[in-house]
């Protein structure tokens, strides 16, 4: 993406608040803050736009981030219908200053912000289809970097359903992965933004350490992944079925370890240096 400058406005001086974001020489404008001020948020002028809008909160079951994609040609209005529905607990939404957003315009954005959500795998996608609308090309090149700036400013907001994961060129490969092994097994990751990313074929031990049924939390996500099938049994070891992102490197030493791990020294370079050495150079 561009170089951009964000300017966020804090209604209340508290970054947790009610807050706007507007990009320098872009017409459109956020306006984000948590559900316990949605009545703040719908007062706004702004809420009486048509728009796209982001519910975000996180599912207790599964401890997973949900997000429900909306859009409405009087965001305050739609929004309304969606209080009586607990999932939630933040609300994000967006509009243009120039006012030139149509129904077609917003259906669009609508069903590409689906398809992106659900291709990047962050978040528990609420929505059971998107809308979507077809648009003249020219019409549809504009929403495409209408949402190109929206993608800018969502995870300053904390919307992070629409971030992608960090990819590896060829020759970054040698320099950027790492390693985790243990009893002949390995597992191969790299570090990003959000943590460390565990590349799919990654092998993680069978058993799990007697440490483990003291400090039961350490498996949580491992126990999950092996439920939804990003872990599965081949031969003497579990498999990644595909890559996975974790919070921190030893979230991820923990689920290949299968106990609590510290992942500064488990995760080492192509050279055997420990992550740990290679953040303090």
């Amino acid at each position: 993406m561009p170089t951009a400058t964000l300017k966020i406005f804090l209604a209340y001086g508290d970054p947790k608040r009610l807050r706007t974001a507007e990009l320098s020489n872009w017409t459109g404008k956020a306006v984000s803050g948590p559900r316990s001020e949605v009545d703040k948020l719908l007062a706004r002028e702004e809420s009486s736009s048509p728009g796209v809008y982001f519910l975000t909160g996180t599912d207790p079951e599964t401890n997973k981030s949900t997000i429900y994609i909306g859009e409405a040609e009087c965001i305050r209005d739609r929004v309304k219908s969606h209080l009586a529905k607990d999932f939630w607990n933040n609300i994000t939404f967006f509009i243009t200053k120039d006012e030139n957003l149509t129904k077609a315009h917003i259906k669009y954005i609508e069903g590409r912000l689906i398809e992106v959500a659900r291709s990047i795998e962050r978040s528990v996608i609420l929505n059971s289809q998107g809308s979507g609308a077809k648009l003249p090309e020219s019409d549809r090149e504009d929403m495409e970097i209408f949402l190109e700036k929206m993608q800018q400013v969502l995870p300053v907001l904390g919307v992070e359903s629409f971030v992608r994961k960090k990819t590896i060129t060829e020759e970054e490969k040698q320099e950027e992965f790492l390693s985790c092994n243990i009893k002949d097994l390995k597992a191969t990751g790299y570090l990003t933004p959000n943590g460390i990313v565990v590349l799919k074929g990654s092998q993680a031990v069978l058993e799990e350490r007697s440490s483990a049924k003291k400090w039961p939390s350490v498996l949580v996500q491992r126990n999950k992944l092996i439920e939804d099938g990003s872990l599965v049994k081949l031969d003497d070891a579990f498999v990644f079925t595909k890559d996975i992102e974790f919070s921190s490197p030893s979230s991820a030493a923990a689920t290949i370890h299968g106990g609590s791990a510290n992942g500064l020294t488990s995760w080492v370079n192509s050279k055997g240096v420990q992550l740990k050495q290679l953040q303090n150079v």
